[in-house]
Formats: C-alpha cells, structure tokens, sequence
C-alpha cells in the first residue's frame, strides 16, 4: 500500500532544490498533497542555473497543483499560453520551437502545424498500423522470452514505442540505437549519466537535437527524390492553405515525436509492469479478464505513471487562477502528477486499481488545443504490450529496484531487472 509522506511544513516544500527530485516517491507525493491541500497555488523560486549554462535564473513561477485548476488553464490556451515556453527556464524563442515543435507555439501558428501532423494520427491511419503494432509487440517478446531475464526498460518497454515511431517516420532499423541515446540525453539533462557534472545541459540538448535533426533532414532528402508509405512522405507533400512544411518544421516535429513518443509510452510501460508486479491482485484481475479490464486498465496506468510530470504556461494578462491573482507575464507551471493524485477527483488516488471509473486523468496533458496528439496510439501500444507480457511471460517479476531517471520533467525509469520462465510459463 503506498501512502504518502507529508512534510512537517508547507516551507519545507522546495520544488527547485534538485534534491528533492531524488527522493522516494512517498516523500515527493507527500510534499504535493500538502501543496493541494494548504497552497494549491504557491509560488517558487526556479532552479539556479549552473555556471557553464549563459542563462540568468528566471523570476520564479506559480505551482498550479490542483485537478480543477489544470482543467482551467488547459482549457484557457488565450489566458496562459505556450509560445513563451513550456519548460520552466526562458530559453530564446528560436530554441522553444526547435524542442517543443508545436506544443511550443500558440494559435494560429499552432493550429496550422497540428491540423497538417494530425493526418498521420487519424483513426484511419491508426488503423493501418494496428497490425503492426500487433507484430512488433510479438517480435519484442520473442527477442527475449528464450533468455529468462532482460532489462525491462530497454528491451522490452523501449522497444516497442520506438520502432513504432521510427517506423512512422521512415527511419531504418540501424538508426534506432541512435534515435534512443539522443532523445535520451534530450529528456534527462538533469540526470549525471546523460550530462555529466561540470557538462553545459544546454549545449547537450542542442547536440542531441542537431543529430536527431540531421538525420531526419537525411530522410526528407530521400523522401522527396523517392517518396514512400510513411509519415515523412505524407508531411513534404502535405499542403494546407497552399502552404508546405520548412523542413525546420519537419526535423523539429520528428524531435518532438521521438521524445513524446517514445520516452512516455515507455516509462507508462515500464510504471506499469512495476505496479503490477507490486499489486498481485491486480495483476491477477487483469490476466483473467484481458480484453473487458484493458481499456480501464491503461487509463489507471497512464494516472499511475504520469509520465509527463509538468508543463509550463505563461499568463498573457492579469487573471486569476484558483483564487490567486496572477499577473501578465508570470509563468505558472501545471504538475500533472499532482493532480493525478487529487483527492478531490480520485477516491482513494493511491491506490492502483486497474477497473478505476471514472478516471479524468491528465496524464495526456489537460484538455484544449495541447492535448497530446498521439495518446490514442500510446493506448493501442499499451495494450498490445500487456497483452503479449500477461500472456506468454504470465510469471514475469520485477528482481530489482528501478534505477530511476532524476528529473523533475520526465517519470522515467532507466533500468529495471526483470526474470520469467526460460520459454514462457504455461
């Protein structure tokens, strides 16, 4: 049973010392639930910038940590918007657009980008990959079910998203280790193992993403000589109001779809194998019911996991926000992870339970014009992964603690042991 661990004090909740991104998870949703319940509103100071990264430390930020609240600002993209930046820090706005593609720009810039992207991500295109979401979900387990342990992260719930995604975009296969390093390095600049101490953060997230651009302006190359059956051919000839995509448009977009779509499904993957493993009888419930559970199922572990934990907004004029005023200018941060555990919401939002209904998570981001695009492939990748694990690695069990990402962005788990029967257990 988890229960959270509530601090002696409301002062001694500092969501900008790094330290307290590296404790147990108890005392991080403990620190939150005082903040829902005594300061859902509260303003912090911003990390300190370190000495090799040329940015001043910013002026702070209001913590937005209830449901409601998040609802209204979601909703309310003329109010708080995107294009001042959606991280906490103020980097130059040509660097914004470059990592966050769309969910860094506001209407009708916006609106204009996510109507030509949105083709790759209809029910009809979704459906043309079912199959093959199916296949490459077989192909992962069976890469490993003869060896009787593995990695969870990298080999199983990595794999899955990042072919999917890879595939879309008309990758090859010999790229994806270096499609997976780079994003890697991108969402865990505050992590020592992708940039290390006295290593400028920013010029690692500039690196990665001029490799990851690279790359993709090589596709685009070939795609516009020799057009194919991918989203990379379909976004070049995709023309909307007589106006194409700049291939910046096109390598920024494919960033922002290798982050989101890989590093999220697989760290909800990953949550997710973890709270099985620590919640048997809900294990158990699933695996007799498969298909009548899943959908309730995935929703619990996209709430459990809340792979993205915030997103930033900047108010465009003087307002107010759950009974605090905030002025034009000010930026406003909205912890999603705080408010998929609010109790205002959820009954008993700490406990995993995988037939939850109703279940109003936010764990795609809140409603409005930023709704994450590809949450209903992240579902479809979801299920199929649970499928194939409940069903031909049914004794799979965690051996390990999770090596967790240190990050106050991304719920990431990096490695996490795993062990089943050699074969598949009968």
């Amino acid at each position: 049973m988890f229960e959270p661990i509530l601090p002696d004090s409301i002062d001694d909740v500092r969501l900008d010392d790094i330290t307290f991104w590296s404790r147990r998870e108890e005392e991080r949703e403990g620190a939150f639930a005082l903040l829902r319940r005594e300061r859902p509103v509260s303003f912090h100071k911003e990390f300190e910038p370190p000495p090799q990264v040329p940015l001043p430390q910013g002026p702070g930020y209001w913590a937005i940590t209830r449901h409601a609240d998040i609802l209204e600002a979601s909703r309310r993209s003329d109010l708080f918007c995107s294009g001042k930046g959606i991280q906490i820090p103020d980097l130059p706005e040509e660097l914004n657009e470059f990592f966050g593609s769309m969910i860094a720009m506001d209407d009708p810039r916006h609106a204009r980008l996510r109507r030509i992207v949105s083709r790759g991500f209809t029910p009809r295109s979704l459906g043309r990959i079912e199959d093959e979401v199916q296949s490459r979900a077989v192909a992962v387990i069976d890469r490993v079910i003869d060896r009787g342990e593995c990695d969870f992260v990298s080999d199983i719930a990595a794999a899955l998203p990042l072919e999917i995604i890879c595939n879309m975009m008309g990758i090859p296969a010999s790229q994806r280790q270096f499609v997976f390093d780079h994003t890697n390095t991108i969402l865990g600049l505050g992590d020592p193992e992708y940039v290390k101490p006295g290593e400028n953060p920013l010029a690692a997230a500039l690196n990665s993403g001029k490799a990851l651009a690279d790359l993709m302006n090589e596709i685009a190359k070939e795609r516009r000589k020799t057009p194919k059956d991918d989203l990379t051919s379909q976004l070049l000839n995709a023309e909307i109001e007589s106006e194409a995509l700049s291939d910046q448009e096109i390598a920024s977009f494919f960033v922002l779809l290798v982050a989101a779509g890989n590093e999220t499904t697989r760290n909800a993957i990953s949550h997710g194998m973890l709270a099985l493993g620590q919640h048997p009888d809900e294990r158990r419930r699933w695996a007799e019911d498969f298909e009548a559970v899943a959908p309730t199922a995935v929703e619990e572990i996209v709430r459990w996991a809340s792979p993205v934990i915030h997103f930033r907004r900047t108010a465009t004029e003087d307002t107010q926000l759950g009974g605090q005023k905030i002025a034009a200018g000010e930026k406003i941060v909205l912890w999603y992870n705080s408010a998929n555990r609010d109790e205002a919401v959820f009954e008993d939002p700490f406990r995993f339970d995988v037939t939850r209904t109703p279940n109003e998570h936010v764990g795609y981001g809140g409603p409005g014009v930023h709704h994450c695009l590809g949450a209903n492939l992240a579902r479809r990748e979801i299920t199929v992964m649970f499928r194939e694990l409940l069903r031909r690695l049914p004794d799979l069990e965690i051996t390990g603690p999770p090596e967790r990402l240190l990050s106050n962005f991304i719920h990431g788990i990096k490695r996490m042991p795993c062990a089943f029967t050699p074969g598949g257990a009968a």
